[in-house]
């Protein structure tokens, strides 16, 4: 009687080994660094590494140890001192091509980090970082929209040879201008048909000297536009620090036009807004075939209905006013290999209107040249826009193209991830910053512990006075508990706020309510004369119901917290969700294990110390 089959004491110990484990990483503390990456992502150059170290060497600085991730490079220092002499020199020996971000790196050994051990990722109130409220420039998504509706109206218009006076933007509508009762007549049959000219209610209009019509964006239009524009920033930006590397990151919306955006570890607040507030987007112009770029440049001399621009190595190329198709209309991009040639190439997908746009360009400029414009609206006001690509159009396309002719598979997946990141559907501004240094995120952590702490010694306490042999293994199964948690923090990869601390709290008192409930029983088992073998055996029995009864209605009450809760509510969520089911584990198996090796078996026990 209570005797565990040895498989269930092996499962015990694997798991409780498996957890000290991973939750071993929390030991380690952090390292100031430095991160350093290509302000567009880009793959960093072997002799970038030496040009860094150089650097520091000739300011008489020392760096703990170097580690290339990916895209980016982390240099640990061993005082936040020289961590900043260090910020400083790269930053002036770098220039505005790389970003060198002030960072906490985990100090984890390289052993445990090979078998995927990593500490519990602090949230901004606990570890410190930038805090930025962003909000969207809708009046500037309404004009884009109209202006993508007056080019859209005056091809139709060529399409369907009906001869106009002029179309164009007045207030928060268009106007069209045309010389007859049949041409306008033609152009309102044609608004109401044309795919692309859907959501726009058109009124008739007359002048002195012309007939015309004026046009409304339908506000259903504006609210999905608000809401499309939102969600792809989002997208942006979360694809834009994500694939940078730069920090973890909170994303997330607030209201109908703003972006909360966090990054947790970060402390260069300037730095942090040039990756943020440097907004970028696409756009797709015709190559001007009939005039040269550099002639054009060195004369000065600009074609009326063409623009100068450079190309990353600086060379004039001279491209069409016009817009085909912009940023916002830009769905995917991936980098792969041509299946005929076996060449690099970026396959490309456009929206709807889009795929329109572009399918009416290349069906008429086959063998012409198209350029993608990136353009980057860095903070201060500053823009820079330049050629990224140029390709020959081989033959019509629309939703769907591939741009080759690229020199490696380095440079195709540069393009790619310029293509992603820059996809802004509307220019964005900080309208609030936030800055929670390094040291208060300590001192939130230090009470955060120090009220762990307290609450688990005096349980500890109060179990090992009251219950006494019962109580001291109902001890040792909440430190299990602990470790068990936060070892599934860990491995999870769940962000650990205030409100995450609370949960942990409030576990640690869960558990070892669980333990109550089961020695109370056998207290009653034993006052009603049964053995104490029997007492034992009922009152783990007779217990387990009550205990998963109340465990089950707690964690159904933390999924509806996490389902419909944000940020930090959801944090309150994940810790009491996994609590639950670590003590669950070590109040009922662990302390069972525990006593069945104390008093079960063939012992004759008369008497139990509870």
């Amino acid at each position: 009687m209570n005797q565990y089959p040895a498989w269930k004491y092996l499962l015990i110990m694997l798991v409780l080994a498996v957890g000290v484990l991973y939750a071993l990483p929390n030991l380690f503390g952090e390292d100031p660094a430095l991160q350093v990456t290509s302000s567009r992502g880009f793959a960093i150059p072997l002799d970038l590494e030496a040009t860094i170290e150089n650097a520091i060497i000739s300011e008489n600085l020392a760096f703990k140890n170097k580690e290339k991730a990916g895209n980016r490079l982390l240099y640990r220092f061993n005082s936040t001192e020289d961590q900043l002499k260090a910020s400083d020199v790269l930053k002036s020996a770098l220039g505005d091509q790389y970003v060198v971000a002030l960072n906490l790196a985990h100090s984890t050994p390289t052993w445990l980090r090979a078998l995927g051990g990593k500490p519990m990722t602090l949230g901004l109130d606990l570890q410190g970082g930038v805090h930025f409220l962003m909000q969207v420039d809708m009046d500037t998504a309404r004009g884009q929209l109209l202006d993508r509706y007056v080019d859209d109206l005056r091809s139709a218009m060529r399409e369907q040879q009906i001869r106009y006076v002029s179309v164009r933007r007045e207030g928060n509508g268009l106007v069209a201008l045309l010389r007859s009762t049949e041409d306008r007549d033609q152009v309102l049959d044609l608004v109401r048909q044309d795919q692309s000219l859907q959501g726009l209610i058109v009124d008739e209009m007359e002048t002195e000297e012309y007939f015309g019509i004026s046009a409304t964006v339908q506000e259903q239009a504006l609210l999905e536009l608000q809401q499309t524009a939102l969600q792809q920033n989002i997208n942006t930006l979360r694809n834009r620090v994500n694939e940078i590397g730069v920090a973890e990151p909170v994303i997330q919306q607030q209201g109908a036009d703003r972006v909360v955006v966090q990054l947790p570890g970060v402390q260069d607040t300037v730095q942090a807004k040039k990756i943020i507030g440097a907004t970028a987007t696409l756009e797709y112009r015709a190559v001007d075939e009939a005039h040269d770029a550099f002639t054009a440049a060195q004369s000065g001399r600009i074609p009326p209905e063409s623009r100068l621009y450079n190309d990353d190595t600086g060379n004039p190329v001279l491209l069409k006013k016009r817009l085909i198709v912009s940023g916002d209309q830009l769905i995917g991009a991936s980098s792969g290999f041509d299946q005929q040639t076996g060449q690099p190439q970026v396959s490309v997908t456009l929206d709807g209107v889009g795929a329109k746009r572009m399918l009416d360009f290349t069906r008429d400029n086959v063998g012409n040249r198209m350029a993608v414009v990136y353009i980057e609206q860095k903070p201060g006001g500053r823009k820079t826009e330049e050629v990224i690509s140029v390709a020959v159009v081989r033959e019509p396309f629309g939703k769907r193209f591939q741009t080759t002719g690229l020199d490696s598979m380095a440079e195709a997946s540069q393009l790619a991830l310029l293509l992603r990141a820059g996809a802004l559907a509307a220019p964005m501004e900080i309208v609030e910053e936030r800055t929670v240094g390094p040291s208060l995120g300590a001192d939130n952590v230090a009470q955060g512990f120090k009220s762990v702490m307290i609450g688990f010694l005096l349980v500890l306490v109060f179990m090992a006075i009251y219950y006494r042999v019962f109580g001291l293994v109902a001890d040792m199964a909440l430190f299990a508990n602990l470790v068990l948690l936060v070892s599934l923090l860990s491995m999870l990869g769940a962000t650990l706020t205030m409100p995450g601390i609370a949960g942990i709290v409030l576990t640690v008192g869960m558990a070892v309510d669980a333990n109550v409930l089961i020695f109370e029983r056998i207290r009653e088992e034993i006052r009603n004369g049964n053995t104490p073998q029997a007492s034992i055996r009922a009152g783990y029995d007779k217990a387990f119901s009550t205990i998963a009864d109340a465990n089950i209605t707690t964690l159904i009450a933390a999924f509806v917290l996490f389902l419909f809760g944000t940020g930090p509510i959801k944090g309150f969520a994940v810790t009491l969700s996994l609590g639950i089911v670590t003590s669950m584990f070590t109040a009922i198996m662990g302390t069972r294990a525990v006593v069945n090796l104390i008093y079960g078996g063939q012992k004759r026990v008369r008497k139990l110390a509870i």
